[in-house]
């Protein structure tokens, strides 16, 4: 059968990098990886295609083209799926779906043929059989969890890579942790489970084969999940890889007892890791108990992020406002504890409760789920009420982001993590997207732009202080242009 795989179009948001991306000439931030490994787990004699709406436009001919059509996605794209979906519905293609959105929400979507849930490994092989005897299911879930060693290579090979600004991989799934508002643990469960190094080295032989010499985000939601496999396996693994490789840089999700251990610190950061994203959620330890974050609590949050920033990563930060043990001051210690961290990449989100989880089904129970769930941690919107009360936690939220958006605040953040950040021991080439990104921010940032001041002190500064981190200064003030563009888009419209 002939299958049409498409992924829906995220809107603009804080991980969309929409503003940022026309700065280094690239359409879209990261290739739909979850689809393109749905689409290795097809038979090899089916003939494939994959439309992503971020980066191409689905015409009619794909649809009449297809017997099949897979689509795949987060809850943040639910608006651009329905729309795939009725489109569909009006060409009478059969719709097979899978993923985030739909194995938490599947209710939502009764125009739906197939509902291939949880993890394609087990559930996919299982429709296909059915499907070629005849007896297709309408829904089809999964008892427990696959090993992941069982995951073929995603394949690249119908998509243009160029078109993104970063690949991706995946090395595990699950988290050992349980915090109440995450639907991690609920789509992966508590155990890690990892691929081995030599399938991890083998999926990025194929991306290295395509001519990427970019970025590389390690997908995994807690990638220290399994430490000590990480330090006698895989990060040694991928040292001897890019000994001849040149150019690649990774980045990737962890929680913040990756501050305690130095060695796999400095283990990533030869292996060529340069940022991690970590959820802080809150400076405050009665928040932190609240929503089961005990990996975050009695310790120096302050402390931590710097001796990461001390060995050579970048964290960014995920935060939570409108716990229900927030008191009114939390808003202001959420700005100083940013200020202070040089926490660049500051992703503050009010408290959400995705379908699934523990905070979800508490909430439903006090009957404080008031809207449908959006997915988007920076679109100023909740889907709960609030115990502070919403107008409150509204205008809190509107102030934090106002605040640490604003030139003088990020850029000054800036220069708090450039004074910390122990440069890169690995750096990408200087090629004509770099070049041209630098141009391209001098201009619109540094001449036409009403930080422009600022830009050039940064620069200026940067060049004398931290020469070797020019790069990740110019970087920066591109990420600031598309952040500030968010709030203007969610947090100052909504006034």
């Amino acid at each position: 059968m002939k299958v049409l795989l498409i992924y829906p179009q995220f809107p603009d948001t804080f991980w969309s990098f929409t503003y940022a991306l026309s700065f280094i000439g690239k359409k879209s931030a990261f290739p739909p990886l979850g689809l393109l490994t749905v689409a290795s787990l097809l038979p090899e004699g089916w003939p494939r295609r994959l439309v992503d709406v971020n980066v191409e436009r689905l015409t009619d001919d794909d649809l009449h083209w297809a017997d099949l059509v897979f689509v795949g996605g987060m809850a943040v794209q639910r608006k651009s799926a329905e729309q795939i979906i009725a489109r569909c519905r009006a060409k009478n293609v059969r719709i097979v779906a899978g993923g985030p959105l739909f194995t938490a929400e599947s209710e939502q979507f009764s125009e739906v043929d197939h509902l291939v849930l949880d993890e394609a490994e087990l559930t996919l092989p299982i429709f296909l059989d059915d499907l070629e005897h005849g007896r297709p299911q309408r829904v089809y879930r999964a008892a427990g969890f696959c090993s992941l060693q069982d995951t073929p290579v995603p394949a690249w090979d119908l998509i243009k890579t160029n078109h993104y600004a970063s690949l991706n991989i995946q090395f595990s799934r699950g988290c050992p942790f349980s915090c109440e508002f995450c639907n991690v643990t609920t789509l992966f469960g508590h155990r890690s489970r990892i691929k081995t190094p030599q399938q991890v080295i083998t999926e990025l032989n194929r991306i290295y084969a395509t001519g990427w010499r970019g970025s590389i985000f390690f997908v995994d939601d807690n990638f220290i999940g399994n430490k000590e496999y990480l330090k006698t396996d895989l990060l040694p693994a991928l040292i001897a890889w890019r000994r001849d490789k040149t150019g690649c840089v990774f980045f990737t999700e962890a929680s913040i007892n990756l501050a305690d251990d130095p060695q796999l610190l400095n283990l990533m950061v030869l292996a060529g890791f340069d940022s991690v994203f970590i959820g802080i959620e809150s400076p405050d330890e009665i928040s932190l108990t609240e929503c089961h974050k005990v990996q975050n609590k009695n310790r120096d949050l302050l402390a931590c992020v710097k001796r990461i920033h001390r060995s050579g990563l970048q964290v960014m930060g995920g935060f939570i406002v409108g716990f229900d043990n927030d008191p009114p001051s939390i808003f202001q210690r959420q700005i100083d504890f940013i200020q202070k961290s040089g926490i660049v990449i500051a992703m503050v989100g009010m408290l959400q409760a995705p379908p699934g989880t523990r905070l979800f089904e508490r909430l439903q129970r006090e009957s404080r789920i008031s809207t449908s769930f959006s997915g988007d941690n920076v679109d100023g919107t909740t889907n709960i009420v609030p115990r502070m009360g919403l107008d409150l936690l509204v205008d809190g939220y509107r102030s934090i982001m106002q605040q640490i958006y604003t030139p003088k605040n990020y850029y000054r953040r800036v220069r708090t993590l450039l004074r910390d950040l122990k440069a890169p021991k690995i750096n990408q080439p200087l090629n004509l997207q770099r070049f041209l990104s630098f141009f391209r921010s001098a201009f619109r940032l540094g001449f036409i732009g009403k930080e422009r001041v600022y830009y050039w002190q940064l620069l200026l500064w940067t060049l004398s202080r931290r020469p070797r981190l020019v790069p990740t200064a110019i970087t920066l003030t591109i990420y600031g242009y598309h952040y500030r563009k968010i709030c203007e888009l969610y947090i100052d419209e909504a006034r």
